[in-house]
């Protein structure tokens, strides 16, 4: 667990949290990626994919029933699993092996160089008592920095860090445990019962106040769930075939990290804001060959909130989403609305999509709270079914809207060889009078079954050229 005095000593009074990847060892240039040209755009993924390379471990396993683990479902197993990581550690780096089986757990913290593997048979359950994840550590609710109840699985300034095999992660989050918190009724919670609301404003008015982050101290009696795989200033970082279920909150959320690989993973979590993958303030990161089911957005590319995001100043970059199918969730591939620090150079491509509950297939959401550039994001070859509202959506009036001094841009956006077969809306793009959405392209795509047409509101330099709605050329 992080100290006070660890985290203080990481800080650094403070410079560590101005300049986070640089301070994790990440090599992280103090300019944004070059921009790509409107006809560029695609030339860069074999360069994204060329600095992406999954971590590689010694060849040794430690397996946990060796250091007391019992995978009966009841023996807790939290100190095993911490005395098999310390001992792969001192030995250099390897595997700690989770062996087929139910192994009852709290919070695991991971070191560098050391691969956790769950076989096919093993599950992880992790238990719902939220005091065995304190003490609090450095970690993001809802892209703010503050002290909080550790992630599940967790790694701070660590490098060369996995999460394999596949076996299951069980949260044991439902309608009676976590998901109550939300306060909402349709997650378990009852009028009269504690939630996270008036926690999570004290937490923003801290930020926009600027206060230090070791005072941001949250935890027991706050109600501030936490996530479930979260990296934070991570360098080399693997997950794959692993399942996830029942999630307190966000599933993956990888924070100002750098060489991250997401593969193979399959996530099925309904609850309030189960969010299956949330690249935060990162770069170089690979999405391939994932299944999501989730309650909230499948993938959403974050880069931290309002003021708290402008003070931290780190983009997400260099993203490539490949082969993944989507089920329900609010958007399939979704940038926003945490981007205070901006995002570009996103690519999604050869992806299937089909739920009457899934929302939207790219999504962008701001506005003059959060502020913060979105530019240069590319789809194409996406296949969708049903959808409940739009194929694109770039919506600058979300919660907050016009209310804030911060202006949203989004440009450059590119969608190609997208086909549907339902949905409310084509194309739902709402920009600003004086922050017009700028460069859209949708071309070649054909959306069927849509109900009520495109909505545009100060869009800039549309081009639709060969796509239609229903069968008619867009014009």
């Amino acid at each position: 667990m992080t100290t006070r005095r660890d985290f203080l000593r990481a800080l650094g009074a403070g410079a560590a949290v101005m300049t986070p990847l640089g301070a994790a060892g990440c090599n992280a240039s103090p300019t944004p990626s070059p921009r790509p040209s409107a006809d560029r755009g695609w030339e860069l993924v074999p360069e994204i994919l060329a600095r992406i390379k999954p971590p590689v471990f010694p060849d040794r396993e430690f397996d946990i029933t060796r250091f007391g683990a019992v995978g009966d479902g009841r023996t807790d197993a939290t100190q095993a699993i911490g005395r098999a990581i310390a001992a792969c550690t001192s030995a250099g780096g390897g595997r700690v092996v989770v062996p087929a089986g139910r192994f009852a757990t709290g919070p695991i913290h991971l070191r560098s160089n050391v691969e956790l593997h769950v076989v096919r048979d093993a599950t992880l359950l992790f238990d719902r008592d939220p005091r065995r994840y304190l003490p609090a550590v450095l970690t993001r609710f809802e892209g703010t920095e503050l002290m909080n109840y550790s992630p599940f699985i967790y790694a701070f300034d660590q490098q060369n860090v996995a999460i394999t095999g596949e076996g299951t992660l069980d949260g044991q989050a439902d309608r009676a445990h976590w998901w109550p918190w939300k306060g909402s009724a349709d997650f378990g919670w009852s009028r009269g019962a504690p939630n996270y609301n008036a926690s999570r404003q004290r937490l923003l008015e801290m930020a926009e106040r600027g206060e230090a982050v070791e005072r941001r101290r949250f935890g027991e009696g706050d109600y501030l769930r936490p996530p479930f795989i979260q990296p934070y200033r991570c360098r080399n970082v693997l997950i794959e075939n692993v399942s996830i279920v029942n999630s307190p909150m966000w599933e993956i959320n990888p924070v100002l990290c750098e060489n991250v690989t997401v593969r193979g993973v399959k996530i099925s979590s309904l609850g309030p804001n189960n969010d299956g993958c949330n690249p935060e303030s990162s770069r170089d990161v690979l999405i391939e060959r994932c299944v999501f089911n989730t309650g909230d957005d499948c993938i959403a590319i974050k880069s931290g909130r309002n003021a708290d995001g402008r003070r931290v100043k780190t983009p997400s970059q260099n993203i490539i989403v490949r082969n993944c199918e989507m089920r329900d969730g609010h958007g399939g591939v979704t940038i926003g609305s945490e981007i205070s620090g901006g995002c570009w150079n996103v690519f999604a491509h050869d992806c299937r999509m089909d739920s009457p509950r899934l929302d939207n297939v790219l999504r962008i959401k701001n506005n003059a709270m959060r502020g913060g550039v979105v530019r240069d994001i590319y789809m194409r070859d996406v296949t969708v079914g049903q959808l409940a509202n739009a194929v694109l959506s770039i919506d600058f009036t979300y919660e907050e809207g016009a209310k804030g001094s911060f202006t949203p841009i989004a440009r450059d956006i590119a969608m190609r060889n997208v086909t549907s077969r339902e949905s409310k809306y084509g194309l739902y793009l709402r920009g600003f009078a004086n922050a017009p959405i700028e460069r859209v392209r949708v071309v070649d795509c054909h959306f069927g079954g849509v109900e009520n047409g495109n909505v545009l509101e100060h869009v800039n330099g549309l081009d639709t050229a060969g796509t239609t709605i229903n069968g008619a050329p867009v014009r």
